[in-house]
């Protein structure tokens, strides 16, 4: 399966935010990458270029290619609320995604790794698929061969943040899916608007 690979910091300074966690070069560099970045005289985007860049910023950010995410935005368009909101529900929603939520890796590039290598378990089952998408309830666990793995209880041990709509039991190394979470809690700066607005032209 084909997922970007090059270079990180150079997709920050392009959507000019940190997508990737906190990083020293992009720290360095607040421009946009190229031989102009630094100009002043950069040309203004179109509406469609910013509509564009957003759709890109939200796919980089969750790891997600063209085709699935147009696949997810068909399905939150076809569910009656607000189709952005939805449609980063559903982004939220992704094994791969819960697995770096709850701390069990500290990236999503990573637990899309940990996924893959059969690591992790849904409701007591060998999931490898990171793009699969959890319903409310489901069960998240480091699977019991796993559970000592250095990468692992590193991340945990570092573990700071925790959402409102996972559950975390640290004893058992197991999460709950307990809701959908509502846009604010999604702490990503996507304006989903303009992805909308870009695929119902």
């Amino acid at each position: 399966m084909a997922r970007y690979i090059g270079p990180k910091t150079k997709i920050a300074r392009k959507f000019n935010d940190p997508i990737y966690g906190p990083d020293k070069s992009y720290e360095k560099k607040k421009y946009p990458p190229g031989q102009h970045g630094n100009s002043r005289r950069r040309k203004k985007l179109s509406e469609y270029g910013t509509q564009l860049q957003e759709k890109q910023k939200a796919k980089y950010t969750y790891g997600i290619l063209e085709r699935q995410f147009r696949n997810l935005f068909s399905a939150a368009s076809s569910k009656s609320g607000i189709t952005g909101e939805i449609l980063l529900q559903y982004c939220e929603a992704r094994l791969d995604n819960v697995v770096y939520r709850l701390g069990i890796a500290p990236s999503r590039a990573a637990a899309r790794q940990l996924v893959s290598h059969r690591h992790i378990t849904v409701n007591g089952d060998v999931m490898n698929i990171p793009s699969c998408q959890l319903n409310i309830g489901d069960k998240v666990s480091v699977r019991e061969r796993s559970k000592s793995l250095e990468a692992i209880t590193e991340s945990l041990s570092g573990r700071a943040n925790a959402f409102a709509w996972l559950e975390w039991d640290s004893e058992k190394m197991q999460g709950v899916f307990n809701a959908y979470p509502d846009r604010q809690d999604i702490p990503e700066k996507i304006n989903e608007q303009l992805i909308v607005e870009l695929y119902s032209k």
